[in-house]
């Protein structure tokens, strides 16, 4: 099978196109015939270690020292089950199916063993593989965190970095559960996430939100503090009494497969919509990964393994 192999650790040019073994299901896992796949930033973290420094040394030793020992990367999953493992009952042969495997990686490939145990549902009917590879990364980590900030209807939201996978995402869903939604981006983007749902939308090349007088009840910052110029103090400046911070940069949010059915129900309902900027076939991983790393993307960038 075709794969994209990751040769070591560093720029986006250690990612080459060879040629693997097509993968045998275990015990509790089904081989999926892979139909999209996405390029996320967590993969890029991966691929280029970009961790604080005193981080990469205990880093290589669980995941690989020269490379990743799972030398295909990729997390998200979106294709149909062509081979199960024993002791799988919750899927069958044909079904088409989508989510994501932190874990087990190795999505970059024509096809992919999952454990049926991980974040792993059926495709929503009415959405392309496409459209289902740019659900789970921005939907799961937008959903989680939420949570963690006690959403609920009524509750004005703040959400900043409104226009990437986890931000666009997370302007929808905080929409679902009735709450007002003031939506932080760039200019380029202020349509896109007008369109989402924001109920107001804030510029932050022309204004700082940190120095309005409005109160949010829940605060989102859906990007890493490398990429924004707000810190934490600043943003509990416009914070309501009582309310919650919750940042991408925190500890990693608890996902579950019920989360992943619960955006899979919001999707068939027409309620939850996949964002993506781009797609690129499987042998251009790398030049996805480039442009992931623009810092410019809006939504998701997809990869086309079909």
């Amino acid at each position: 099978m075709k794969a994209i192999i990751c040769t070591a650790y560093g720029p986006p040019e250690v990612l080459q196109l060879g040629e693997l073994p097509i993968p045998e299901p275990k015990r509790g896992q089904v081989r999926i015939k892979m139909r999209a796949t996405a390029v996320t930033y967590s993969d890029c973290f991966m691929r280029g270690l970009a961790i604080k420094p005193f981080m990469r040394t205990v880093v290589r030793l669980i995941i690989g020292w020269r490379r990743p020992r799972k030398q295909v990367l990729g997390i998200i999953v979106a294709g149909v089950i062509d081979q199960v493992g024993a002791g799988v009952t919750a899927f069958k042969e044909g079904d088409e199916v989508f989510g994501m495997d932190g874990y087990g990686a190795c999505a970059w490939a024509e096809y992919k063993c999952m454990k049926v145990n991980r974040l792993i549902a059926l495709k929503p009917k009415n959405l392309t593989f496409a459209e289902a590879a740019a659900i789970p990364y921005g939907g799961l980590l937008a959903l989680a965190f939420l949570k963690r900030g006690g959403i609920a209807a009524g509750k004005r939201v703040l959400i900043y970095g409104a226009s990437g996978a986890t931000g666009s995402s997370a302007v929808q869903l905080a929409k679902t559960f009735g709450a007002h939604v003031t939506a932080v981006c760039s200019t380029a983007n202020v349509e896109l996430v007008r369109s989402l749902g924001a109920d107001a939308v804030i510029d932050y090349t022309t204004e700082d939100f940190t120095a309005t007088a409005d109160r949010y009840d829940l605060i989102y910052v859906a990007v890493g503090g490398r990429y924004h110029p707000a810190s934490e103090d600043q943003c509990r400046k416009v914070l309501a009494s009582g309310g919650a911070y919750v940042t991408v940069d925190g500890l990693n949010p608890k996902m579950t497969r019920e989360m992943l059915v619960e955006l899979s129900h919001l999707m068939e309902s027409g309620s939850f919509r996949a964002v993506i900027d781009r797609s690129y076939p499987l042998a251009e991983v790398a030049e996805a990964s480039r442009y992931v790393e623009t810092k410019r993307k809006r939504g998701n960038v997809v990869i086309d393994v079909a």
